[in-house]
């Protein structure tokens, strides 16, 4: 039983469930109002939507992710609510309140209710009922039989508030409102009109109806699942059956395929020889262009130029020339990129079906029913090839993949990643752990020793040069720098600033970030910033390109993006991760940047490869998703080889091959 609000009370009943509001929440599109669990249960019924439709209006509401829950409680209803609970005792005194006189202006309390009159009486307005002629034939009910539920007093009007005598017992489908009939009269004219009681009998009669249709559909759809697991289990039968068919008349076949790949593999290796060759003659006429420059310069370069007679002037003057030229010759830029993309447009071509056959599947199309299912899974019938003719096919290239190939457990929370090698990285332990450890693609561990201090320091982050100097953050706003031999070199000094995240260029330059937004160029000792390169995001890590562009990542930062600048920082458009997944970013030998997306919630890391357009990305390809344990957000992506990732999460190492 919904409870009853005075005249003077604010509308505190949901429209759904037609009670007193429990949290009660505003869809920000239109205001209207609900209880929170009623839109919960309303929103079950739309899963697929992004959007909320309001049961009242129509109007729609934009869903977050975390959908009903997202949305903005109305704090002037709750308030209320809460303050019409403590005036009236609580949700069950309400039940019991004792209702007021309707039938004078003393509105005292309640004794009886006339049902000739349809008004609650007072005990005087009782006497007039009991005393006077004119209320002689009126029918009275006690007020105590009424609240004990003894006596129903059947349904009940609202007064109209212009003809005050009048029940607002009409109801107006066009204007969705209840009137008096005078009122529809006037207000109402070619409107459709309904008796409320017949209205309300009407709209019972197909809720009833409704609830009958829900459970008979209910208790279909029941059985329905039932009949589909034990068809299930048929086609099961009927596949296995098919693959091993499939698998008998493989092995038979799989011996003559054999000496087909030994000649493919052939063909592979003579390509690559050729490639080979072909690069090694640029490189060798590069070595002798090189040679000649530096015998030229060797030559023209004499402390005894200022003395020189007019024979030697003539020489020195043609010797000049010579170079000049030769530094002037365009340096060929192109041909190994040429042979590269040569190579990599290589692709594999299947042979075709009637050279390389096992059998076929026949198909039989019917989607009808799970009967059906069954059905086409038994008339499946595998029809071995007569073709004993084996190929594999040819080379002209391969599909892009990208595959875990190990994974290493920390020993705690990783919290910076270097690489270190083609197939190795130095992991840094901040927070819980100290020291660095040094990790092959093979699952093997070693401490890093050269520097026997690191084991009882935090590092946050690091970087190896390729002469091995080291580079560690270590604290807030410092980070040192170590020679080969382990002694200190020099701190890098970044005052009121947050941890540091180290990396550098190909050239060895130091690249520092603050979780801000700049970005700090230093030279490869460590002493001089060379730059600041101002960002429009807040940028937790940040890698350098050959040519000098920075790839910078907001990673678990909000909002989260991945933006290419120049060092005038001017930048190209970002790429925005969605609502709660983070990118991460590295950049290949080959200027390529691959990005990881982390979607914590999902467990789920999806990276993708992106060519660099000018300032922006282009994408190239996107991964299928790798599956992953994802403890945390914050994660750490970098590029050992152009074939190789390694990927890092929480107390989780992941070395990732990649094939293009």
């Amino acid at each position: 039983m919904a409870e009853k609000t005075s005249s003077s009370s604010p509308n505190l009943i949901c429209p759904l469930c037609l009670d007193i509001f429990v949290e009660a929440t505003i869809l920000t599109s239109c205001g209207h109002t609900f209880c929170r669990r009623c839109l919960k249960k309303y929103d079950l019924t739309h899963q697929d939507l992004d959007h909320m439709v309001c049961p009242l209006c129509r109007e729609t509401t934009k869903l977050s992710a975390n959908r009903v829950d997202d949305l903005r409680l109305n704090v002037s209803i709750n308030g209320c609510v809460d303050d019409y609970h403590a005036k009236c005792g609580g949700m069950n005194a309400v039940l019991e309140m004792r209702p007021k006189c309707s039938g004078c202006k003393l509105q005292g309390d309640a004794v009886s209710f006339c049902r000739t009159c349809n008004n609650y009486i007072c005990d005087k307005c009782l006497q007039c009922h009991q005393y006077l002629s004119v209320f002689e034939d009126h029918e009275m009910v006690s007020m105590d039989d009424v609240i004990e539920g003894k006596v129903s007093i059947g349904h009940l009007f609202e007064k109209c508030s212009i003809h005050k005598q009048e029940n607002k017992d009409m109801f107006c489908e066009d204007c969705k409102v209840h009137d008096c009939h005078k009122c529809v009269l006037v207000g109402h004219k070619a409107h459709e009109i309904k008796n409320q009681v017949d209205f309300e009998q009407e709209l019972r009669r197909k809720v009833t109806d409704l609830a009958q249709r829900c459970a008979d559909k209910k208790a279909e759809l029941e059985k329905n699942i039932q009949n589909i697991e034990i068809q299930r289990h048929e086609v099961n039968t009927a596949v296995q059956a098919l693959l091993d068919d499939v698998k008998k008349t493989y092995s038979i076949k799989a011996k003559e395929l054999e000496e087909n790949l030994r000649n493919l593999t052939e063909q592979i290796h003579a390509l690559k020889h050729s490639f080979d060759d072909d690069l090694n003659i640029l490189k060798s006429k590069d070595r002798q262009r090189i040679k000649s420059i530096c015998s030229s310069i060797t030559l023209v370069d004499n402390d005894r130029l200022g003395h020189l007679e007019t024979d030697t002037l003539s020489a020195h003057i043609l010797l000049c020339e010579e170079l000049d030229a030769m530094l002037k010759e365009v340096t060929d830029h192109t041909s190994a990129e040429a042979i590269k993309k040569k190579a990599q447009e290589k692709r594999f071509k299947p042979a075709d079906d009637t050279r390389l056959d096992l059998g076929s599947i026949s198909e039989y199309t019917d989607h009808s029913s799970t009967a059906t299912f069954k059905k086409k899974a038994q008339e499946k019938r595998f029809k071995a090839a007569d073709d004993t003719r084996l190929d594999l096919g040819s080379i002209s290239g391969s599909d892009p993949k990208m595959e875990v190939i190990q994974c290493v457990d920390l020993r705690t929370s990783m919290h910076g990643m270097a690489r270190y090698s083609h197939s190795t990285v130095a992991i840094g332990y901040g927070w819980n752990a100290q020291g660095i450890d040094i990790i092959d693609s093979n699952g093997g561990k070693q401490r890093y020793s050269n520097i026997l201090a690191l084991n009882e320091m935090n590092c946050y982050d690091l970087i190896l040069q390729r002469d091995g100097t080291l580079y560690v953050s270590t604290n807030f706003g410092e980070a040192y720098i170590y020679s080969p031999l382990g002694s200190w070199k020099v701190t890098i000094d970044v005052r009121n600033r947050s941890f540091l995240r180290v990396n550098r260029r190909p050239s060895d330059e130091i690249i520092i970030t603050t979780y801000g937004k700049q970005v700090y160029i230093y030279d490869q000792t460590g002493s001089t910033l060379k730059h600041i390169v101002q960002t429009k995001h807040d940028t937790e890590q940040a890698s350098i390109t050959g040519t000098g562009l920075i790839v910078t990542s907001s990673c678990d930062a909000n909002p989260s993006m991945v933006t290419v600048y120049d060092r005038d920082g001017n930048a190209g458009e970002s790429l925005q991760a969605p609502d709660g997944v983070y990118p991460y970013a590295a950049v290949d030998e080959q200027d390529r940047v691959y990005v990881a997306s982390v979607d914590e919630k999902n467990s789920s890391v999806v990276i993708t490869l992106y060519d660099l357009d000018g300032l922006n990305l282009k994408e190239r390809v996107e991964f299928n998703a790798l599956d992953m344990t994802l403890c945390s957000s914050w994660c750490y992506l970098v590029s050992l080889s152009p074939g190789m990732l390694a990927f890092a999460c929480y107390e989780k190492l992941y070395f990732i091959k990649v094939s293009l």
